[in-house]
Formats: C-alpha cells, structure tokens, sequence
C-alpha cells in the first residue's frame, strides 16, 4: 500500500524490492512556487501565451521540477524516514515526456543495487530506480537514485 511503509535500514534492503508511491495532481500553484524558489520564469513553463504556440501546446513542468517531484514521492512514501543520511546523486536521470498542469503523477521504485561502505560502519549505500508515470501510463520521468542508509 503507498504511502505507509515503515522506515528501512540499510539491512532492510533487498535488490528487486518495489515500492509505489500515491498519486498526486500537478497544479498551477506547483509551477509558480517552482518558479519562485529557483528563480527560473521560462516562457514555456509560465506563459501560457507563448507555450500554446510551441511544440507542446501548453506550459509543461520545468525539468529540475519533475525531478524534485520524484524525489518527494521517495520521501512521502516514508522508508527514508529518519534513515537516510544522505542523497549521494544518480548515474542516470531522463525526462522522455513532460508533465504538464493537471497531470496525476505517481511513482514506481525499485531497489536495484545494495552495497557496504568501506569508509562507513555505520551506513550502506542504497540504489533505487524510479520511473514516474502520469494518469496515461506514459513514463515522464526515469532515473537512480543513491543514498546513503543507515544500519541498525
């Protein structure tokens, strides 16, 4: 069920393990604050003049913000809570198809890599593949993401 897993420690951790997160529905007020923290007012996430006339016909989501979704369905979902130590990066992020206002966007995760820290006992390395989808099944977003998990 999303959204109610219980915290995991790096030993909780198994490869092939999923989690799904709940849905959630991209709003105007996501593109404005998006808009406001980063400092970023491209016409084609804010002007919905111009983005109508371009290849999407509407304002679609910026980038960085679909990524900064995904990363809060990790979050929201609750295994990482108060377990992990830190965001570490990913080797891989695409965005084959944008989000655009009123999507209902969920995502898919996957545990595809666990591995011991020589220069930590006290944590492990925690690989997670994530695929977001929106309300058609169309990926929107796909990437890894390590962190760095506590051990019990």
């Amino acid at each position: 069920m999303p959204y109610s897993y219980e915290p995991h420690y790096f030993e909780d951790f198994e490869v092939g393990q999923t989690f799904q997160s709940v849905g959630r529905t991209v709003t105007e007020s996501d593109f404005t604050l998006h808009s406001m923290f980063t400092g970023d007012w491209t016409e084609l996430h804010t002007n919905k003049e111009y983005a109508g006339e371009e290849e999407f016909g509407e304002r679609v989501a910026h980038g960085p913000m679909t990524f900064s979704l995904a990363t809060g369905f990790v979050y929201r979902c609750g295994f990482l809570e108060r377990t992990v130590l830190a965001f570490l990066g990913m080797n891989y992020m695409d965005i084959p198809a944008p989000v655009a206002m009123d999507d209902t966007i969920s995502l898919g995760m996957e545990v595809t890599e666990t591995k011991e820290l020589s220069s930590r006992d006290d944590a492990g390395l925690v690989v997670i593949d994530t695929t977001m989808t929106n309300q058609d099944d169309e990926v929107v977003f796909e990437g890894d993401m390590k962190f760095m998990v506590k051990r019990t």
